[in-house]
């Protein structure tokens, strides 16, 4: 198969033009269900990440006892509280979050967002009802490993981001050909993988690029859920899901090379990596 590499200037191109007359809501609705008690960082993270690439409106739904932390650590996100069942999303959050979804133009389920029935329950009534791309990521992730089946019957497109001990658990071979691993499973289960880690590999089954930005200063808890932030950012402003996928790994790891580069490997932030994130997209 063939394996492309982006650069900066491929990445650019692909960017939509933003027009002198456009307003908030012509650069996408995100939805994202995230956080739970004691993971309140992930949620903040993914929702500025996909601000930092672009999103229009990001609505954040948290779990009721961390909405007050999530809404004062955030002044951009449109943060609402949701039902939940000692700390993590439940069933009958599931009210509000199917009223929204018609109107958004992607999901991002999983940062922080813990494991229960109840998660399980809103991951897997998601992925059957949202009628846009979602992204699943971390916890998102882990809510599907004995439902893979669900990612086949999906008629939208839906973006997975699992470093390898989640790809082990969705019944992929960590251990072996990472790029053919991510692959088979691509076309197995109809979906874009992104598998991270040294040369993050995208691909849908039949495309894939291999990354090759980034640095070990980016394996740091928050690193991830700031990705899965910016694809979800740069889905909702159209980007088709492979490119947008693909170019979020290429930010992402750009992003994490400039504060290498600044602040060394030691000691570098995911806060960092937003706070350059504009100096590469310009």
């Amino acid at each position: 198969m063939n394996v492309k590499i982006l650069n900066h200037e491929q990445v650019l191109s692909f960017l939509p033009d933003r027009d002198n007359n456009a307003h908030k809501g012509d650069f996408g609705k995100i939805l994202l269900l995230c956080g739970s008690e004691g993971y309140t960082g992930a949620a903040a993270l993914a929702a500025l990440g996909a601000l930092r690439c672009g999103a229009g409106l990001v609505y954040l739904g948290v779990p009721r006892s961390i909405y007050a932390i999530e809404a004062v650590k955030l002044t951009e996100p449109i943060v609402f509280p949701l039902p939940e069942a000692e700390g993590k999303l439940s069933a009958h959050a599931l009210l509000k979050i199917l009223a929204m979804l018609s109107s958004m133009d992607a999901v991002l389920i999983g940062p922080g967002l813990g494991q229960s029935e109840g998660t399980r329950l809103v991951i897997r009534t998601v992925l059957e009802e949202a009628k846009c791309p979602v992204v699943l990521d971390a916890d998102g992730i882990n809510g599907i490993c004995r439902h893979r089946d669900i990612l086949r019957e999906r008629h939208y497109p839906t973006i997975l981001t699992p470093h390898a001990g989640e790809f082990a658990r969705l019944g992929g071979d960590a251990a072996g050909d990472r790029q053919a691993s991510a692959e088979s499973f691509a076309r197995e289960y109809g979906c874009i993988l992104l598998l991270k880690g040294h040369h993050t590999v995208v691909t849908d089954g039949e495309e894939s690029y291999v990354n090759q930005t980034g640095n070990p200063g980016m394996a740091v808890g928050g690193s991830g859920d700031v990705l899965a932030g910016m694809i979800a950012g740069l889905l909702g402003q159209g980007l088709p899901p492979l490119m947008a996928a693909a170019c979020g790994a290429w930010l992402h790891g750009a992003a994490g090379d400039l504060c290498a580069e600044k602040l060394g490997q030691y000691a570098m932030l995911p806060t960092d990596m937003l706070e350059v994130l504009g100096r590469l997209l310009k």
